[in-house]
């Protein structure tokens, strides 16, 4: 199977773009340039991408925006946020959205180009790109859950976990579209906890599926399998 080498560059700024377009063919790649979201999203469809820089200002477009679409249509690859905003809020809505990393402007197009590298060698090194990974974040059909912020994010939909949440989340999981028994679930998070019954998943099965609603903005549903436990899938019911 070909892999792809194709690098969208969402950047609305003409001499940026095309400064990314020239490191881009000389590591090799061959780049895209988009300068509006409709434009980044016909181009993503078109064929497989191997990365992504996206602007956060792409004139009325919200860079985040195009970062989630992007996730949600089934984007892999590394994505990197490159903007002018820099202030703490703005660095956590491009990561929260599904981006890798955030550079802020005037950068160094060689940094951007290593950064950009280095993504895509770890990326090839994870075993999967569905479910938990080894950072606690997790993506999976249209669903991304950062650990750090709390926050699963879907189609249009962002809802905050607490951490117990988060890692019955994690959980889930790491055991896509497999059947998980209740006591499984409470010896892995609770039974180290004096006072606790195998009852308290079941409250907490019912938290996170409120918050993972509606299931089809998020891609994925829990199912409850009566006398035998409950199923993270990306099957979605009709």
């Amino acid at each position: 199977m070909t892999v792809p080498r194709r690098v969208l560059i969402a950047e609305d700024d003409v001499d940026i773009a095309s400064t990314l377009s020239r490191g881009m063919e000389r590591a090799g790649y061959e780049p895209v340039v988009a300068h509006d979201a409709a434009s980044a999203m016909a181009a993503a469809r078109a064929a497989p991408l191997a990365a992504a820089v996206v602007d956060m200002m792409l004139g009325t477009d919200r860079g985040e925006e195009l970062v989630q679409c992007l996730r949600v249509a089934g984007m892999d690859g590394p994505i990197l946020v490159l903007s002018a905003l820099s202030a703490v809020e703005d660095r956590a809505a491009g990561i929260s959205a599904g981006a890798d990393d955030y550079i802020a402007k005037p950068f160094d197009l060689a940094e951007l180009m290593t950064r950009l590298s280095l993504h895509a060698h770890l990326r090839a090194r994870e075993p999967g790109v569905s479910g938990a990974r080894p950072d606690g974040s997790i993506r999976v059909a249209g669903l991304t859950y950062d650990p750090q912020l709390r926050e699963a994010i879907g189609a249009g939909h962002r809802a905050l976990l607490t951490q117990r949440e988060g890692e019955l989340l994690s959980f889930l999981a790491q055991n896509l579209n497999r059947l998980v028994s209740r006591g499984e679930i409470f010896d892995t998070l609770w039974a180290t906890e004096g006072g606790s019954s195998e009852n308290v998943v079941d409250v907490y099965i019912g938290y996170l599926r409120r918050k993972l609603s509606p299931r089809e903005a998020f891609g994925v549903q829990i199912r409850t399998v009566r006398g035998r436990g409950f199923m993270l899938t990306d099957r979605l019911d009709d």
